[in-house]
């Protein structure tokens, strides 16, 4: 049975981490201010720049002002956990003490009298076939169990480099094929065509592409409405706008709320 609510908040794409203290307060305000006004918090993945085990964040002060946070949010309304890219080895043992209820990726919900498929977004961007072999790879059970015994260490400068090259190829294909590096990056209209389709569905809400807006679409036979949830970015303003919004639903229908503003 799938959870119903009358209303809820969605977010993703947070990416906190201690170098970016001014999204990480808007985080916590959040989840003091705004979140406790309805019934349940979907937040759809990569809340953290990188997540290489529950055991990383221990003896770091930040990370257990983010655990206080959650785990206080968690007493007041209903909070859902996904994983994303960035922080799949989110494990039982956070989920737990922060109080979190983890989510599938996809899974379908009904907030405010309407059903609606939810998924992280990065398993759609089915163009980017190099990636998908890779993401194939690290979310095998096995592969996982023998990255999380690893010392604390190897675990962390082996994130760094993946996240170092990613950036580098990242910006290697926005330079050299903007329009293409886009088609790279996004998600296909097949894939979620085939994803609504087996979910029986027809609206759709995801993160990870940091293309916020709201889209009509259509493939031969079927039609569908999509979200695309914001990512947060408020401590570089030299490079990027600031950026922090969320999705309201409601009774009233699907909305975004501003949190810059707010």
């Amino acid at each position: 049975m799938i959870p119903h609510y009358s209303s809820a908040l969605l977010i993703s794409d947070i990416h906190l981490t201690p170098s970016m203290p001014l999204t990480a307060q808007r985080f916590f305000d959040f989840c003091e201010k705004e979140a406790p006004k309805v019934e349940a918090v979907f937040i759809l993945g990569d809340l953290f720049e990188y997540w290489v085990g529950d055991d990383a964040g221990l003896l770091s002060p930040f990370q257990q002002e983010v655990k206080r946070a959650i785990a206080t949010l968690s007493t007041k309304v209903k909070t859902y956990y996904m994983h994303g890219n960035r922080d799949f080895l989110v494990g039982n043992d956070y989920l737990s003490k922060t109080g979190m209820t983890l989510l599938s990726d996809p899974c379908k919900v009904s907030i405010g009298g309407a059903e609606y498929v939810l998924s992280h977004g990065d398993g759609l961007c089915t163009a980017d076939v190099g990636y998908q072999i890779f993401r194939s790879w690290v979310r095998k059970p096995w592969i996982q169990k023998l990255f999380l015994r690893m010392p604390l260490k190897w675990r962390r400068a082996i994130a760094n480099h993946l996240r170092s090259n990613s950036m580098v190829q990242y910006q290697r294909y926005a330079s050299a094929a903007p329009e293409k590096n886009l088609l790279r990056s996004n998600v296909t209209q097949t894939a979620c065509a085939a994803l609504l389709a087996a979910q029986n569905s027809n609206k759709l809400i995801h993160g990870h592409t940091h293309l916020p807006t709201h889209h009509v679409e259509h493939f031969n036979e079927q039609e569908w409405q999509r979200w695309v949830l914001s990512d947060w970015d408020l401590d570089h303003p030299e490079s990027v706008m600031p950026k922090a919004s969320a999705l309201l639903i409601d009774e009233q229908g699907v909305r975004y709320l501003d949190l810059i503003k707010a």
